[in-house]
């Protein structure tokens, strides 16, 4: 039974973090910490590091905190919810690092219908350079209407 429930809440975790990236994106980073996300959508240095890449160590910590007190205690769930954000994490990282902005260049000739239709939500994403206006939506799940054949 627990095995069951571990996976559960692993499964409902990595589900609720595409809602903590729509939230985290929309209120947090295009919000009060546009500070350190506005070098995603204008480059303004020379440096691989995006000082936007402190959201990822946010969540690392967060992943690991989980991870390290289910070890340390009796808190047993706490190792499905930090193993849920951390493939999350790394979904993430797969989807809108490598393959939308080609931070490493994998992945440069998918071109199938979900390739495009993420490519192109993330396009009219970064349309807008400012802190204002910028459509935002989850990684994983995209809205259909960016779908077209």
């Amino acid at each position: 039974m627990k095995i069951a429930l571990s996976i559960l809440i692993f499964l409902g975790t990595f589900a609720f973090m595409e809602f903590m990236a729509w939230f985290t994106h929309k209120y947090v980073m295009h919000g009060f910490l546009w500070s350190l996300h506005k070098d995603h959508h204008k480059k303004d240095h020379d440096s691989w590091f995006e000082r936007n890449d402190f959201f990822f160590i946010f969540y690392a910590v967060v992943s690991m905190s989980f991870i390290m007190v289910a070890n340390n205690t009796d808190f047993w769930y706490g190792w499905a919810l930090g193993f849920g954000i951390l493939a999350y994490g790394i979904a993430y990282f797969f989807v809108h690092d490598i393959f939308i902005h080609q931070r490493f260049k994998f992945f440069r000739n998918a071109n199938n219908w979900y390739a495009r239709g993420v490519r192109r939500a993330h396009k009219i994403h970064h349309k807008h350079l400012g802190k204002e206006k910028g459509e935002c939506f989850g990684m994983l799940v995209v809205p259909f209407k960016y779908f077209k054949k």
